[in-house]
């Protein structure tokens, strides 16, 4: 016995796409460090903000003590700007700086280096405004966190909340850029801090830091620059601080993939199951075990379920046609193989006491019979290829008038009158072939004269209708009564079987015509027998 193979569920797979579904965006998240570069663009708004008073307030002050010291060209203070940004708005007051850092494009500098010691002695006007400033970004770093210088436009610190006053800031990078008039946003590594902060800092578990410097502008000219330092929020650190709204929200999100798991297992899992079961039940023999199913629950299973019941009608009709095919089969073939078998007999029991006359009538019913058998076996072959006849291309084309005209010929000289009726329409085509139409026409003129006889009329009508070629077959015999109209197409079904009729004619014409994308039915009559045929007519050249 062979292993069965261990396969999950479909409701196990559900679940488990859906969670992969969960975890995309929580992954993209953390590939594209998105929540940390929206923490980065948060630290380095808060910087220019602050780096903009504090330009602001510098400027302020510096006034205020030139016009107290009545100093001389104030207006050639400090350096020529030379780095000039485009404006957000040319035609208003307005020069909003907008944040521009994104840690998934923009280089992660090394840490910042120490500023390095001068001989240059910071200017007096600047080291006259920055004892002023220095006291104000000390209470303010209290709250904001942020490490802030203030240098001239020499680069010397002339401000400060980490005790480098004096020093010189030209060897960082955003404070040569900002001393040309550029805002400048960079972000550095954080060097290590000893003693390491504490558990709750802000700044445990953070690797960089966001340095912004603010150009000190004053009537076109720059005056100096601030620089900020700050380490902004990590993940962790907000996860901390939100761990009972992450914990709920985490919770609702499993709840809510496992609703939609569980939906999608009932809408999808229940009915396939249910099919599974009818075909069980079908495969076990139960007549009418596949039905279409109630409750499909999607439009897709719906139209599965109505298409494996209509397979599994197709194939029950096969089979109860394969097991009356069987039955007609051996009941038509027992009575001449019955026959053939006593008169062996009797001949070999009694052949010598037989004079010639018995024994050639013996033997003429020995031919009779096993040319019985031969004509069976002959149209069984022929119902055969028509049950698995491939309908032709549909480039065939057949023309009606010239083929019913030739038929009606050859069986005049057979002596079955016959005449042929075509609507006016110029050219009637049909699809099928000449040769298949040939012979579906011909067994149903064999079959007037078999049953109406050589004294009967037959009439071929032909005409268009709705995109269909309709023939029919007419006779004015004495037709036919309604309890055999109602088997006419069965196979082996026959009223004429003393007269060497098989019954397979007429099943052997409705399956050709239906291997063709046509059909044949017994039409009413007035008088005699009439066959119509509907075939799928050819398109006009």
């Amino acid at each position: 016995m062979t292993r069965r193979r261990w396969r999950p569920p479909l409701g196990t797979i559900l679940i488990l796409i859906h969670l992969v579904i969960l975890a995309l965006p929580l992954g993209g998240i953390a590939v594209l460090r998105v929540y940390e570069s929206a923490l980065i663009r948060q630290t380095e708004s808060e910087l220019i903000a602050q780096g903009v008073f504090v330009s602001a307030a510098y400027r302020t002050v510096f006034d205020r003590i030139a016009r107290s010291q009545r100093a001389s060209r104030v207006s050639e203070y400090g350096i020529a700007r030379s780095h000039v940004e485009g404006q957000t708005d040319p035609a208003g007051p307005w020069r909003p700086r907008l944040v521009r850092l994104d840690l998934a494009q923009d280089p992660v500098l090394p840490a910042p280096p120490a500023p390095d010691p001068t001989s240059l002695a910071p200017d007096p006007l600047a080291a006259s405004v920055g004892r002023e400033l220095e006291p104000v970004l000390r209470d303010a770093q209290v709250t904001t966190l942020a490490g802030m210088r203030v240098i001239d436009y020499r680069g010397v610190i002339v401000a400060t909340t980490g005790g480098d006053l004096g020093r010189s800031m030209l060897n960082h990078e955003e404070a040569r850029r900002a001393l040309t008039g550029e805002y400048v946003s960079l972000m550095r590594r954080r060097g290590q801090q000893s003693p390491p902060p504490p558990l709750d800092s802000i700044s445990r578990g953070a690797r960089i830091r966001v340095a912004v410097a603010v150009p000190i502008l004053h009537h076109g000219r720059v005056l100096g620059a601030v620089t900020l330092l700050r380490t902004p929020a990590n993940i962790q650190h907000a996860i901390r601080g939100k761990r009972r709204e992450l914990a709920w929200g985490g919770a609702t999100l499993l709840m809510i993939v496992v609703g939609l798991s569980v939906f999608t297992a009932v809408t999808i899992g229940r009915p396939v199951r249910a099919l599974i079961d009818q075909a069980r039940r079908a495969a076990r023999g139960e007549a009418n075990a596949v039905t279409p199913l109630r409750h499909a629950g999607t439009r897709e299973i719906a139209e599965l379920s109505e298409t494996v019941a209509a397979m599994a009608r197709t194939l029950e009709e096969r089979a109860r046609y394969i097991r009356d095919f069987a039955a007609h089969v051996s009941h038509e073939f027992k009575t001449p193989l019955t026959a053939i078998r006593g008169t062996v007999e009797l001949m070999r029991d009694h052949g010598a006491e037989m004079d010639g006359a018995e024994r050639e009538r013996f033997l003429a019913l020995l031919e009779s019979d096993a040319e019985r058998l031969e004509r069976l076996v002959r149209r069984l072959l022929e119902l055969a290829r028509a049950d698995m006849a491939i309908a032709e291309s549909s480039d065939a084309r057949t023309e009606l008038a010239p083929l019913l005209e030739a038929l009606a010929h050859r069986y005049r000289e057979r002596g079955l009158k016959v005449s042929v009726e075509m609507s006016e329409s110029p050219s009637m085509a049909s699809r099928l072939g000449g040769e298949t139409l040939d012979s579906i026409l011909s067994s149903l003129l064999d079959n007037v004269r078999q049953h109406a006889g050589n004294g009967a009329n037959a009439t071929l009508r032909a005409r268009h209708e709705r995109g269909e070629l309709i023939i029919e077959v007419a006779d004015d015999g004495a037709g036919m009564s309604a309890h055999n109209a109602a088997r006419v197409f069965e196979p082996f079904f026959t009223t004429a079987r003393g007269a060497g009729n098989t019954g397979l004619g007429l099943s052997i014409v409705r399956s050709l015509l239906q291997a063709h994308g046509g059909r044949i039915e017994l039409a009413a009559a007035a008088s005699g027998t009439c066959f119509q045929i509907r075939l799928p007519a050819a398109v006009a050249r």
